[in-house]
């Protein structure tokens, strides 16, 4: 099966000084870093997911902005697409289905950002469309929460996202776990 790494909204206001900034997101951008390098190596298709707000009222990913630039740390090459979405799916009025159904990829390999939003709602999309998915989950970042008056820590709202998915959506695995497999 033709594998694809996916790499969602890995953009500078996710990192610290940035409009949205997430607890782990400079750790979880080394490893995306590190399967992209794999990814680039062995010839794998990858595609870069950039979020740009268009909503009334958004306060970050804002168009021309540097917030809105996807971080250095995962820069995309060239000829490696970049796919814009407004929305959390980033399979919702994107040109992402075709880019994978045109290369007949079956699986992803998914990291990014948010884990609770455009990360879960990708991967939950996907598995929709009949895709396996494999979930980096260290290379992926959220940030603490707000339910009413409990505050809920930015590592618990990850690991419940990632357990979540991994109960039906995805494979679960760390980065030297897939690193590993890719190179088996």
């Amino acid at each position: 099966m033709k594998t694809a790494l996916i790499l969602i909204d890995i953009q500078n206001d996710y990192f610290p000084g940035g409009r949205m900034a997430l607890e782990g997101a400079p750790q979880a951008a080394v490893n995306a870093a590190r399967l992209l390098e794999f990814a680039r190596g062995a010839g794998m298709p990858v595609c870069h997911i950039q979020h740009v707000s268009v909503r009334k009222g958004a306060s970050f990913f804002l168009p021309g902005t540097e917030g809105m630039q996807i971080n250095a740390a995962v820069a995309p090459a060239a000829g490696e697409p970049v796919i814009l979405k407004h929305y959390p799916n980033s399979f919702r009025e994107t040109a992402l289905s075709a880019f994978l159904r045109g290369r007949d990829i079956g699986r992803l390999i998914v990291a990014g950002m948010m884990s609770n939003m455009c990360v879960d709602a990708t991967v939950r999309a996907a598995f929709d469309m009949g895709y396996e998915c494999v979930v980096a989950h260290d290379a992926c970042a959220a940030r603490t929460l707000k339910l009413c008056e409990r505050e809920v820590p930015a590592e618990d709202v990850h690991a419940s996202f990632m357990a979540a998915l991994g109960m039906v959506y995805a494979r679960l695995a760390s980065t030297d776990e897939i690193l590993s497999e890719l190179a088996g």
